[in-house]
């Protein structure tokens, strides 16, 4: 079986000799070029003909977004992985880069005691994603969408505003829906640019979102989504008093969950070992909701790889909480709802475009408005 085709395109020699490094020790994985700019990786692209492309962010002559932009003009589905740094700077870009069309990103190591210790990093992010995208090549069972919808372009500048109000005490009758929590992963920035926008204002409940990304990266996204969005989107904040209508989107690196106290529902965050390789997960969120709402709780699995979320949302289930997915054919990567699918705790699949009006719908039944 031929081996997966990786072009590696960063403007740094160290960076390119770790990564070659690090992908080419493994036995399934071959990089068959590495280039310095984007000026160069377009020139080799046809004649080393690649499966899939890791790409630099900041970059001379031809950068990350320029050379994503050409490239698109020609390749719509070859698989591109952003390389970026943790600044902010960077975080931005790659949201944008995301935008244009790239499917997925991985932050470059930083504070790592050894070269060995960023190769392993890198091994573990990378390789995952590689064979997922590359599924064409393997014999896998993730069903991956390449090429997906760009929503309409976000301002990328902006913040989201975090109103400093005090919340009633509020006893929520059972069945009726008292928190939305949401778990996305690959894909998730752009999903969460549509949905989100088409979420009501004035929805009487706290969303909680968990997605899979490091810090910086959060904080951004969370801002992006507040200039479109009809509700208050920020990071979530330690000990943070749940508002009805507003959005709470895990910081990255600290696992986000829900707890009661004085008869408010409050954010807790904590930075326990990662579940399913991530910090945030879904998985942590999913169970503390249970713990707390019991019931009365609507779950959210959206675009992701992995099973993260699966497990959460079994509690959820089994205490007759209600979970919903987006469907295969929107997801850019029918992992992590194809996983809850699979095990039979789907109350709904529904596609991208759908999801708001069946989150608002949930959560109004039986509500005088």
């Amino acid at each position: 079986m031929p081996k997966i085709r990786v072009m590696v395109v960063d403007d740094a020699v160290v960076v390119r000799k770790l990564l070659a490094e690090a992908l080419s020790n493994h036995p399934e994985i071959e990089v068959v070029a590495t280039a310095a700019n984007g000026k160069l990786a377009l020139a080799k692209i046809p004649v080393v003909n690649p499966d899939l492309i890791i790409l630099d962010v900041e970059m001379p002559e031809l950068d990350g977004l320029a050379t994503l932009s050409e490239l698109r003009k020609t390749w719509r589905d070859l698989p591109v992985i952003m390389f970026s740094s943790h600044t902010q700077a960077g975080a931005a870009t790659t949201l944008e880069a995301l935008q244009r069309g790239a499917n997925d990103f991985v932050a470059k190591p930083t504070g790592m005691s050894s070269i060995a210790q960023s190769i392993e990093q890198v091994r573990e992010q990378l390789i995952s994603r590689i064979k997922v995208f590359c599924h064409h090549l393997r014999d896998h069972s993730t069903v991956v969408r390449p090429a997906i919808r760009i929503p309409p372009t976000l301002p990328t500048h902006g913040q989201a505003v975090i109103p400093t109000v005090t919340a009633p005490v509020v006893r929520v009758p059972r069945g009726r829906i008292e928190i939305v929590v949401i778990g996305v992963s690959t894909g998730g920035p752009n999903a969460l640019a549509e949905m989100i926008p088409l979420l009501p204002k004035g929805l009487p409940v706290p969303v909680l979102i968990v997605q899979h990304m490091p810090p910086v990266f959060t904080r951004m996204l969370a801002e992006r989504l507040s200039l479109k969005a009809q509700l208050p989107v920020a990071e979530g904040v330690q000990g943070q008093i749940l508002l009805p209508g507003h959005i709470h989107l895990a910081p990255g690196d600290w696992h986000m969950l829900v707890e009661r106290n004085e008869g408010n529902l409050r954010l807790k965050l904590n930075q326990a070992p990662p579940e399913n390789s991530c910090r945030p997960a879904v998985d942590p969120l999913f169970r503390s909701a249970a713990e707390v709402c019991g019931p009365n709780v609507l779950a959210v699995v959206m675009t992701g790889m992995g099973q993260d979320g699966t497990r959460g949302a079994q509690v959820l289930h089994e205490l007759g909480a209600k979970v919903i997915v987006q469907d295969e054919a929107t997801s850019v990567v029918w992992g992590m709802p194809g996983a809850v699918v699979r095990a039979g705790i789907a109350d709904q699949v529904l596609p991208l475009g759908q999801l708001a009006a069946e989150i608002s719908r949930r959560v109004l039944n039986g509500r005088i408005l």
